[in-house]
């Protein structure tokens, strides 16, 4: 069984360089890869892509990234918490994509398969279509969307093993999977690092071969986008 386990995030990270295209896993801030954006802050890489359902919150997630300047280009779906976001995107500062959401998962599941491209008929007649193929199918139209194409994929799960074989909990279990095998690269922080053939074959949401490098992360803050509670009724 081969043996993808590094030591840190540190030699995780091996190889990042100014100008890359990133995936990052994640949903609000549920599921993010917390441990390889802080290891992405403090090398301080530049002039970078981003694809990510979103682009966190000021001071967490991606929007740590975006506080250095970090990030030329944002791919995203759902950016609406993050107020310097808005700020460099209204300036002119950050190059943004924004993309529907269904139409951003199966474009990195078309990369994780090894598919060129999708059609989808999200977008069409709408400034989303501009400029791209479209077709019909049973009378329906379509858009052809490229398969995204990526240096490094960084996804978050809840175990996994030496070989790579990853579990994910919970809203965890969102973009994580899908960017998993969709980049040259794929690098797993995991809460819980295990021997190889520990876990059981039937509860593997990815299987290792879709993984080159796999640490265990430290110290997750998990912090809670929105927090809502329900108001206690007076006894």
């Amino acid at each position: 069984m081969i043996n993808k386990t590094v030591s840190n995030v540190h030699k995780a990270l091996d190889g990042v360089a100014d100008g890359m295209t990133f995936m990052l896993g994640g949903f609000g801030l549920c599921g993010i890869p917390e441990n390889a954006i802080a290891e992405l802050v403090r090398l301080g890489i530049k002039d970078i892509t981003c694809i990510s359902n979103n682009a966190g919150v000021d001071d967490f997630g991606l929007g740590l990234l975006l506080q250095q300047r970090q990030i030329r280009k944002m791919i995203s779906s759902y950016v609406g918490e993050n107020d310097e976001f808005e700020r460099q995107m209204l300036s002119g500062e950050l190059e943004v994509e924004l993309t529907p959401q269904g139409t951003l998962a199966e474009k990195c599941r078309a990369a994780q398969a090894g598919f060129p491209a999708i059609y989808t008929p999200a977008g069409y007649g709408t400034e989303v279509a501009e400029g791209k193929e479209t077709r019909e199918f049973d009378g329906k139209m379509y858009v052809l969307e490229p398969a995204f194409k990526a240096d490094f994929s960084f996804v978050k799960a809840w175990k996994g093993d030496e070989a790579g074989n990853l579990i994910f909990k919970g809203t965890a279990r969102n973009f994580n999977p899908c960017m998993c095998g969709a980049a040259k690269i794929t690098v797993a922080e995991v809460e819980e690092l295990l021997p190889g053939g520990s876990l059981d074959p039937n509860e593997i949401h990815i299987p290792g071969i879709f993984v080159q490098r796999i640490f265990q992360g430290e110290k997750y803050e998990k912090r809670i986008e929105q927090r809502t509670v329900r108001k206690m009724k007076s006894m």
